[in-house]
């Protein structure tokens, strides 16, 4: 049995597994924002603004610390096909990263948008 064990954690992990759990992610709350560190603690400056931005639509969402998960730090990019964090989905479709979500929040479309966003 420890031979087994020590083999599987040798093996890296599978990238098709990380975009499926990415992806049941994303479906399972009508807002998900994966950045770096919490809403509570955001560790970047970018993470912090969308933060702010989201707060102040009153939008409750999902995150995910892409620092404490290092395969969806990896592979989040890929799935999105956008390079940066923090990424905000909306309804399961990406919406941006920090640049992009203060122009919908300047334009009032971000409160739009969190308010038509499916119940949870």
């Amino acid at each position: 049995m420890r031979g087994i064990a020590r083999m599987s954690r040798a093996h890296p992990p599978n990238p098709m597994d990380t975009i499926e759990r990415i992806k049941q992610t994303v479906q399972a709350s009508p807002i998900v924002l994966f950045m770096k560190g919490t809403p509570q603690f955001p560790m970047c400056g970018f993470s912090s603004r969308t933060v702010q931005a989201l707060k102040a639509v009153g939008a409750e969402y999902s995150s995910v610390n892409v620092l404490e998960d290092p395969e969806v730090r990896a592979n989040l990019p890929h799935f999105s096909n956008w390079p940066t964090f923090p990424q905000l989905f909306i309804n399961g479709e990406l919406i941006g990263g920090c640049d992009i979500t203060l122009e919908l929040y300047e334009s009032g479309e971000l409160e739009r948008m969190v308010k038509d966003a499916r119940p949870g």
